[in-house]
């Protein structure tokens, strides 16, 4: 099995094998509770001390407070409760503290939304307001300089855990001191442990949370350092614990196995110097730039942590980079993992003022200080397979010509979905209903395939459909193949004739040996195509292949099949340009039919290897994109899978429907997600011998039967 490279430290990060024996020790060993004053808790006892004492020393706290955690967010709100407490007590005294709380736009969400919170629930009512960054993701510092004197708190951080922004602590303090600003102030220090010096007592700061899981320790330990003479008020009430500032009895196996990382960093001998750490990143950052030429680096190097590359790739999406690496075992990220799930561009990178499309595609690679050089050549090595992956699959624009037996491809976004029909043979297309925000992917693909458009149309006259197809043409001047048309359907002038089985006659468009032919409904907003093999200047019934129409939702879809029943045969496969349904494609027959329950179709992992026993003749079809694919060909039981990406499955179908031979499909993805509407989408149209894999190969590589083959 491929083991997984992990590049996604700025998330969390694995457990140092020193602090996972310190953690059994803490549960086995020294088990007692600190606050028992018998020998077993003062064991304990000396243990909570000499790490509290380590971390002090570790970051510089001198006079200070160093309290226990469960993590970051549990500092930040207590830090932030402090300050608002002593802020309205201020307030109630009638002393002058400012009408805002300042914050720096990039800060983590867990800063503004604590902010928020206990703004409300204190009623303090102050303003948040964003102190703005400049491009590299620097605090604006002139503009720090004006509101300091209005700010009753300041909240910025050491570090970006997006970009690895290093932030200008010194000069923010002076801009504090000059100002004479009377603001608390709280730096995250989440990213700066282990990666940058900290020498806390010396400067301004206030507060300063760390977490533990970013730095080799487990999730549920932090801690937070709270200025000698820094108004404190606790989060948690109740036993007194940890000095009366953080009650409930201490987590004394996080607090072990984060002592642990803790001596590993003051030794020395366990994690990389800050040398070795930008070497390492100069070798990653050279593979990918051979690996994905047009990267754009969104972060200066010289300003960052060596341990973080935050890249964008024009004209690809970061969500298809993000899909390659994973299939290819790599973990990287979009951004903050708290916000993954989140469809949505980088706010960091947005209040940079980068353009959209960088903000829009960003990825991230973290790795932590304990990186050692066999990582960093397997990491270097995989990115190149990466690279390959997305030229063999046709990702990456400059290499999208490949072999094409597919004739419809379907891309979708939101609801919407372009058609695209190619003819191999003839180096001809007709794009169906294009997709605005698509229109340089769109063109992209026929440039590289070197296609001839003979038609951009669209299934109705409505909405924007008119200007994108002009805009597409646009795009596709030089490919363009037809002499342009006034319809308003974008139906080329000087198309064929075409005879049809109900006796009509209509427009048609030649694709080779293939013709597409226009059935009108709907009054003069909509129609449908059909598209089949031109039998001298007809379309008959039985060589209909594809419909393609916009009707949605199913029961429209259902009403515009219907009208053009005598014109398709049981098999065609009907293809909505609007699928708010996700029913990707269907058939004429597919209403009539009932679809089986999700999880008669669905098999568990558990459950895989004994199908595919008992099935000797099933066939694993793998419907994720062509480079994801490539990156990573899932091998289950000896058995390699068949690509057919979702966006290549009506064409696919056409010829299963069309087979002699019905046997087992077992559709797969990454999640599932794409392989339950593929199984659905052939239960629909009749081929019952169809199934998918839930949960995806996300949950089955763990069986020791399942692996990647990489070409």
């Amino acid at each position: 099995m491929t083991h997984d490279i992990y590049l996604d430290a700025n998330a969390t990060s694995p457990v140092l094998p020193a602090a996972i024996a310190a953690a059994a020790d803490a549960m086995g060993a020294c088990y007692g509770n600190p606050s028992s004053g018998h020998a077993t808790g003062l064991r304990a006892k000396a243990l909570l001390d000499g790490v509290r004492e380590r971390a002090r020393r570790m970051i510089g706290a001198g006079a200070g407070s160093v309290i226990f955690t469960s993590g970051a967010t549990e500092g930040i709100q207590t830090a932030v409760l402090s300050a608002l407490c002593a802020v309205r007590e201020r307030q109630a005294a009638g002393e002058t503290v400012g009408d805002l709380l300042l914050y720096g736009a990039t800060e983590h969400k867990a800063v503004p939304e604590a902010l928020a919170h206990w703004n409300r629930l204190l009623g303090t009512g102050l303003t948040l307001r964003a102190l703005p960054v400049d491009g590299e993701g620097r605090h604006k510092l002139d503009v720090l300089r004006q509101l300091a004197p209005r700010a009753a708190m300041v909240c910025t951080m050491a570090a970006n855990n997006e970009t690895g922004t290093i932030s200008d602590l010194a000069a923010i303090e002076k801009a504090l001191l000059v100002t004479a600003s009377n603001a608390y102030w709280m730096v995250d220090s989440v990213q700066a442990l282990g990666k940058l010096p900290l020498a806390l007592e010396s400067t301004r700061i206030d507060y300063a949370p760390f977490s533990g899981h970013k730095l080799y320790a487990p999730k549920g330990i932090g801690m937070l350092y709270v200025r000698d003479g820094a108004p404190y008020t606790a989060l948690m009430a109740g036993g007194g614990q940890e000095s009366g500032q953080r009650s409930g009895t201490e987590n004394m196996a996080g607090i072990a196995a984060l002592g642990a990382v803790l001596a590993a960093l003051e030794t020395g001998d366990t994690f990389r110097t800050p040398a070795q750490l930008h070497a390492c990143r100069e070798r990653l950052v050279a593979s990918l730039r051979e690996a994905l030429p047009g990267i754009v680096f969104n972060t200066p190097l010289h300003a960052s942590l060596p341990t973080t590359v935050n890249f964008s790739v024009e004209g690809l999406s970061g969500r298809d980079l993000l899909d390659v690496f994973d299939a290819a075992g790599m973990r990287v990220s979009a951004g903050s993992a708290c916000s993954a799930a989140k469809a949505a561009p980088s706010y960091v990178l947005e209040a940079m003022e980068l353009p959209d499309w960088r903000s829009a595609s960003a990825v991230r690679l973290s790795f932590g200080p304990a990186v050692d050089d066999a990582f960093i050549d397997a990491a270097c090595e995989r990115i190149a397979h990466c690279g390959r992956a997305m030229h063999t699959g046709g990702l990456v624009p400059h290499a999208l010509r490949r072999e094409v037996r597919e004739d419809v491809i379907r891309l979708g976004l939101d609801g919407a979905t372009t058609w695209l029909v190619l003819d191999e043979a003839s180096r001809s297309c007709v794009v169906i209903d294009p997709i605005g925000a698509l229109g340089e992917r769109i063109a992209s693909m026929i440039r590289s395939g070197d296609y001839r458009v003979r038609g951009i149309i669209g299934t109705s006259t409505c909405g924007d459909q008119p200007p994108v197809r002009a805009a597409l043409g646009a795009l596709l001047a030089e490919q363009i193949d037809f002499t342009g048309s006034a319809d308003p359907f974008g139906w080329p002038a000087g198309s064929d004739r075409v005879s049809l089985d109900d006796g009509t006659r209509t427009d048609g468009i030649a694709l080779g040996g293939q013709v597409i032919a226009r059935v009108p409904h709907g009054g003069d907003t909509s129609q449908s195509y059909l598209m089949g093999a031109n039998s001298d200047g007809a379309l008959h019934a039985a060589d209909v292949r594809f419909a393609f129409t916009g009707a949605t939702p199913a029961e429209l879809l259902h009403d515009a099949v219907q009208r053009m029943t005598a014109l398709l045969n049981g098999d065609t496969v009907v293809c909505p340009s609007l699928d708010s349904a996700n029913l990707v494609c269907t058939t004429p027959t597919a209403g009539a039919r009932p679809v089986p329950p999700l999880d008669s179709m669905e098999l568990q992992p558990a459950e895989l290897d004994r199908f595919l026993r008992e099935r000797p003749d099933a066939i694993l079809v793998d419907v994720r994109d062509p480079w994801e694919h490539e990156a990573g060909r899932p091998m289950i039981q000896g058995r390699t899978a068949f690509n057919v990406p979702l966006s290549r499955l009506p064409s696919q179908l056409a010829q299963w429907l069309g087979g002699v031979e019905s046997r087992p499909l077992v559709f797969i993805c990454r999640l599932g997600t794409r392989s339950q509407r593929a199984a659905q989408c052939l239960h629909r149209a009749g081929y019952t011998q169809a199934w998918h894999l839930g949960g995806g190969l996300a949950l089955h590589f763990s069986n020791r039967k399942t692996g990647l083959s990489h070409p």
